[in-house]
C-alpha cells in the first residue's frame, strides 16, 4: 500500500523544545502538530486525528499527567499512543503512574535523536498498520455483506419462482416431465397428469397413450418434433390441443430440451407443459371484440351519414343545428349502450338522457315499467324520441311554461307501446303535409324497427303512439336490425323528397 502520512502532536510550553522535536522528527516524514499547553492540545485532539502524542511531564496549569487522564477519559483515544518526555529524573512510583495515565513510553530529557525518532516511528507506523487493517475488515464486511445480501436476494427469488411454479401446478396450469429417449420411459410430475385430466393410478405414460389424447389435428405436431429431436435439435416449442378422457378440450404449449451424450445421440429429452386455455379464450373474446367494435363503428357512421344526407332545413345555421342535435342524441345513447357493454339500453335511462338538455322542471311525467332495449333498437328509439322533443320544444307543449308533456309505456308480448301525449301548449292544428322530423321518424320506426307510429294532432296537443317491436322476429330480422343501411328502407329515401 501508499504510505500513508500520519498526525504526530507535539505537546510542549517552551517553544525552543517544541523546535528541536520538529527537526529530530521530520525525518520521519509525518504531519507534525504543535501544542504549547495542555488545553491547546486537547482542542487539537477534538478536531483532528492523532497517532502519536509527544508530551511533557512539566507543564503549567495542566501537566502531562492530567492531560493523559484527561485524553483516556475520552473513548476515542483511549488507544492512542502517548509518549512522555520529562527534564528531571523520574521515579518508579512516577513511571507507575505514568503507564496508569497511558503513557505507552517515556524519553529522558536529554532526548537522543535517534532513539526519540526509532520510538515516534514504531508507534506511527502501528497506528498505520492498524488504521490500514481496520479499512480491510471494513472492506471485508461490506463484501460479507454485500454477498449475503446477494445471497438472500437470490434465495429469496429462487423461493419466490418455486412458490410461483408450485401454485402452477397446484392450479393445474403446468407441468414437467421427462423421457428416457434409450428405452422410452416416461416420468410426468403431478401438474401433468392434472393439466391432460389423468392420474397416475388409470393413465400408463407411453408415447403411444400420450399421443392418443392429443387433438388429431396435432398429432403431426408431436411427429415433427420426435423427428427435429433425431435430426439434431435440442430444443422444441409447440402448442397443441389434447382432448381430456372427459372430452373437454384444452391449449397448451409445450417446451422440450433434448441431453445428448459424447457422440451428439440424444439421451433424454425433458419439458414443462403450460397450460393456456384461459390465454385461448382471451385471445378469441379479443377477436370477436374486435370485429363487434369495428361492426358498431360501420353501424354508428353509417347512422350518422344517414342524418347528414337526409337532414332538410331552411337555411345553414337551421342545417347545422338540426345536425348537430340528431348527432348529439346519437353520441348520448351510444353512451348509456358502452357503458352496458353494447348489451343494450333500459327506455327510461333512454328517456332521460333526451329530456337532459331541457330545464323543464315538472312540465314533464314519465310512467312505465323498466324495459330493456336492443342495442340498434335503442339507437333509433333514442333519434325518434329526439325529433318529439324538437319540434315539442319549438311548436308543441315544451315551448311555454304552461305546457305539459306524459309519456308512458308499457310491453305486451314483446311489443314496446309508448304513447306522447302533450297538453296545455299553443293550440296545435293537423299539418297540410309531413315536416322532414315526421318522415324520419315514421321511416326509422316503421322500415327499421318493423313498427308502426300514429299521429293524433288534437287542438289540445298532439297525441302519438308507437309500437315497436323488443325481439326479433327471425334470424333474418336480427340481422337487418343489426345492420344500419338509409339506402334499404323506401321511407327514408321518400323522406330525401
Amino acid at each position: 500500500m501508499d504510505h500513508q502520512r500520519v498526525n504526530i502532536l507535539l505537546v510542549d510550553d517552551q517553544p525552543a523544545k517544541l523546535l528541536a522535536y520538529e527537526v529530530i522528527l521530520k525525518e520521519l516524514g509525518e504531519n507534525l502538530v504543535i501544542a504549547s499547553s495542555g488545553r491547546e492540545a486537547l482542542e487539537v485532539l477534538l478536531k483532528t486525528e492523532i497517532a502519536v502524542i509527544l508530551v511533557d511531564v512539566c507543564m503549567p496549569e495542566l501537566d502531562g499527567f492530567e492531560l493523559a487522564a484527561m485524553i483516556r477519559e475520552h473513548p476515542r483515544f483511549q488507544k492512542t499512543a502517548m509518549i512522555f518526555i520529562s527534564a528531571i529524573q523520574v521515579s518508579d512510583i512516577d513511571r507507575l503512574r505514568g503507564y496508569e495515565m497511558g503513557a505507552v513510553d517515556y524519553v529522558p530529557v536529554p532526548v537522543v535523536p535517534e532513539v526519540l525518532r526509532a520510538k515516534i516511528k514504531v508507534f506511527a507506523e502501528l497506528y498505520r498498520k492498524t488504521r490500514q487493517l481496520e479499512r480491510l475488515n471494513q472492506e471485508l464486511e461490506d463484501r460479507v455483506r454485500a454477498r449475503t445480501a446477494e445471497l438472500e436476494n437470490s434465495t429469496a427469488k429462487l423461493r419466490e419462482s418455486e412458490q410461483r411454479r408450485s401454485m402452477a401446478i397446484a392450479a393445474g396450469k403446468m407441468g414437467s416431465w421427462d423421457w428416457d429417449w434409450i428405452n422410452g420411459d416416461w416420468m410426468w410430475d403431478e401438474g401433468q397428469y392434472r393439466i391432460f385430466g389423468v392420474t397416475p393410478e388409470t393413465f400408463n405414460v407411453t408415447s403411444a397413450n400420450i399421443q392418443a389424447l392429443l387433438h388429431p389435428d396435432d398429432v403431426d405436431q408431436f411427429r415433427r418434433a420426435i423427428a427435429a429431436l433425431n435430426s439434431g435439435a435440442l430444443a422444441y416449442e409447440a402448442e397443441f390441443r389434447i382432448g381430456r378422457p372427459d372430452g373437454e378440450i384444452r391449449w397448451c404449449v409445450g417446451t422440450a430440451a433434448a441431453t445428448v451424450d459424447e457422440s451428439g445421440r440424444v439421451v433424454r429429452v425433458s419439458g414443462v407443459t403450460v397450460d393456456i386455455t384461459e390465454r385461448k379464450r382471451a385471445e378469441e373474446r379479443q377477436t370477436l371484440l374486435a370485429r363487434e367494435v369495428d361492426h358498431r363503428a360501420k353501424n354508428a357512421l353509417a347512422l350518422a351519414q344517414s342524418i347528414v344526407r337526409l337532414t332538410r332545413a331552411d337555411g345553414v345555421q337551421a342545417y347545422v343545428s338540426a345536425v348537430e342535435g340528431r348527432i348529439n342524441a346519437l353520441a348520448r345513447v351510444h353512451t348509456i349502450l358502452s357503458l352496458s357493454s353494447w348489451q343494450g339500453a333500459e327506455l327510461s335511462k333512454l328517456i332521460d338522457e333526451e329530456l337532459a338538455p331541457y330545464s323543464l322542471g315538472g312540465q314533464v311525467k314519465l310512467a312505465g315499467p323498466q324495459v330493456q332495449l336492443l342495442p340498434t333498437t335503442a339507437q333509433t328509439l333514442a333519434l325518434a324520441l329526439h325529433e318529439l322533443f324538437t319540434n315539442s320544444a319549438k311548436y308543441g307543449a315544451l315551448s311555454t311554461r304552461s305546457g305539459r308533456l306524459a309519456i308512458g309505456w308499457q310491453s305486451e308480448n314483446d311489443l314496446l307501446i309508448l304513447t306522447w301525449e302533450e297538453s296545455g301548449g299553443p293550440a296545435v292544428m293537423t299539418p297540410k303535409s309531413r315536416g322532414f322530423g315526421t318522415r324520419s321518424l315514421l321511416a326509422s320506426v316503421e322500415s327499421q324497427l318493423g313498427g308502426r307510429a300514429q299521429f293524433d294532432w288534437r287542438a289540445e296537443g298532439l297525441l302519438c303512439r308507437l309500437e315497436v317491436p323488443l325481439m326479433p322476429k327471425s334470424a333474418a330480422a336480427s340481422a337487418a336490425q343489426d345492420r344500419f343501411d338509409p339506402n334499404t328502407f323506401p321511407e327514408l329515401q321518400r323522406a330525401l323528397g
